[in-house]
């Protein structure tokens, strides 16, 4: 069956992905970051299906799918991020037995390609506690669950940038608790 959804071709796994979806193209253009119209012009075959690597990865991650499976991928230009964090999330995602299309629906019509980036490893789990609470609220998450989360990212994003979390535990701990208390969990 996996060989068989290789020969078809990416505009075709696309339209029957929608339709099997209920996924509107706009909806759809909306997820991927690009218009109506090129979504119409991919999927009528007016255009050639898209070889950017971007917009190929944002259409396998909506579509839960491995870039490698369109025929005109090529290896991405951009770097991809494996982090712990984003693994976290993708796991509380199937954990909750969402799909990514339901997940997706579920933010601001303007936030879903950040989100859709967010997924593929283009962007980092962010660090800004608000963002990161609206998605553990589509998740349904607790406060403590969403800071937990917040608190891992925060010591991955200091740990990056230089901070030895060892030698620095007790400032650290400082700030955590300070933030805590802010939050009021």
């Amino acid at each position: 069956m996996k060989h068989e959804t290789k020969t078809k071709k990416s505009s075709q796994k696309v339209a029957e992905f929608l339709e099997k979806n209920s996924l509107h193209k706009k909806d759809f253009a909306e997820m991927i970051g690009v218009t109506l119209s090129y979504v119409y012009n991919l999927i009528d075959e007016t255009i050639p299906f898209s070889t950017r690597s971007t917009t190929l990865e944002r259409i396998a991650t909506v579509m839960n799918i491995e870039p490698e499976e369109f025929e005109e991928y090529k290896i991405p230009q951009e770097p991809i991020l494996k982090d712990d964090t984003l693994e976290l999330l993708k796991s509380m995602i199937k954990d909750k037995k969402m799909n990514t299309v339901t997940f997706l629906k579920a933010f601001p019509r303007k936030k879903r390609v950040e989100i859709v980036d967010m997924l593929r490893g283009a962007y980092p789990i962010p660090i800004d506690y608000k963002e990161l609470s609206m998605i553990g609220q589509v998740l349904d998450l607790d406060k403590n669950d969403i800071y937990n989360i917040w608190e891992e990212r925060l010591k991955q994003v200091l740990e990056t940038n230089g901070i030895n979390l060892n030698n620095n535990t007790e400032l650290i701990n400082s700030m955590l608790a300070c933030a805590k208390k802010y939050i009021t969990i």
